[in-house]
């Protein structure tokens, strides 16, 4: 994986960095000389948009078969690797495979292998959905004997078989969420690629469609990708890559990168906060800084620290609250911000980039 900058925070300083993988697809890393070969392979992956690098150097293996996430705020590179896999756009450097296929020089073989779920609705509204599922197989050549059994398999799938004659227009979003996770699956893909699943959806919503994309994956013989900054969503996941400034900075599963924490996370409001800052680092030699407007430390027992950090900080304390470890502990132990602070923030570089992709930029 790529390096951890050195401009890493105080937090960060005892975060050891992602291991960078081998230069060929190694079995022997991805669980034993008999394990399949990776799903998903990627080296030195880099893509610019004019002078910003929105994708810089990503080593990424993902295992057959797995549910793999990769999570970060807008703007981080989620989309554009994704993109890049499938085929949309061409990376400026390094090299990537998907079901075995170079992204380059077979584009139609990885497109055969792949199902896609795009950020941004793609459905026909004036057709029913069956409709939209008959043109799907068209296109990718599903033979008709095959097709019939296998739109209702799908339907069934993800609860849509009752609406299956009903126009589009008429489903509510989750339930065209859910319908074009089922027309991503009918040419039955090797790598279902999910950008973005349940962005604009509400809680319930996104909670019923993990439901179904579990269900999907204990169905089907495939690997699942999907990018999300929902933190709770990356939860569902075998395994997590972090990404931040187009850059790799974690992987594991949740429970190994929460280990990695290892720290509570302690937030406080106070009536000024700056001065409390400074106060933390002179009576405990601890950093603090602002995260999600409030001051944020993170200590190994929180429960034990707060009563020391109210009665000897000096300051009247107006609230203050303790979470154990979570993925947001992680991206900011990794990053030095929350991904709200990064949602609340999108950097200059991935604005012009999305402006120089606006214009038709290459």
């Amino acid at each position: 994986m790529a390096a951890v900058p050195d401009s890493r925070s105080a937090a960060q300083a005892d975060v050891p960095a992602p291991q960078t993988g081998a230069t060929e697809p190694d079995p022997n890393h991805l669980g034993g000389p008999d394990a399949p070969p990776p799903a998903v392979w990627l080296r030195g992956v880099t893509k610019s948009f004019g002078p910003v690098e929105a994708v810089r150097g990503i080593d990424l293996d993902v295992r057959a078969g797995e549910t793999f996430g990769f999570l970060g705020p807008n703007g981080a590179g989620k989309s554009t690797t994704i993109k890049i896999l499938c085929t949309l756009l061409t990376p400026s450097g390094g090299d990537a495979r998907v079901a075995g296929f170079d992204v380059r020089t077979e584009r139609q073989a990885v497109r055969r292998h792949i199902g896609l779920v795009f950020q941004e609705p793609t459905l026909d509204g004036y057709l029913t959905a069956e409709q939209n599922l008959r043109f799907h197989c068209e296109l990718y050549g599903v033979p008709r004997a095959k097709a019939v059994e296998r739109r209702t398999e799908v339907l069934d799938m993800v609860g849509l078989q009752d609406r299956r004659n009903d126009l589009v227009n008429t489903f509510s979003g989750g339930m065209r969420r859910r319908l074009e996770i089922a027309r991503g699956l009918l040419h039955s893909p090797r790598v279902l690629f999910l950008d973005e699943p349940t962005i604009g959806l509400d809680p319930q919503t996104r909670s019923s469609i993990w439901t179904y994309i579990n269900e999907l994956h204990n169905r089907e013989d495939i690997t699942v990708f999907v990018t999300t900054h929902y933190m709770d969503e990356a939860e569902n996941c075998d395994r997590i890559a972090i990404i931040d400034n187009g850059q790799i900075v974690a992987l594991g599963t949740p429970a190994e990168l929460k280990a990695r924490v290892g720290k509570d996370r302690v937030q406080l409001a106070t009536d000024d906060d700056e001065a409390a800052i400074r106060a933390i680092k002179e009576r405990f030699d601890i950093d603090a800084a602002m995260h999600e407007r409030k001051v944020t430390v993170m200590v190994e027992d929180g429960a034990a620290f707060v009563p020391r950090l109210v009665t000897e900080l000096g300051l009247p304390v107006l609230s203050v609250n303790v979470t154990r470890p979570s993925l947001d502990d992680v991206f900011l132990t990794y990053t030095g911000r929350t991904i709200r602070d990064a949602e609340g923030a999108l950097s200059g570089n991935a604005m012009f980039a999305a402006a120089w992709r606006g214009r038709g930029g290459r």
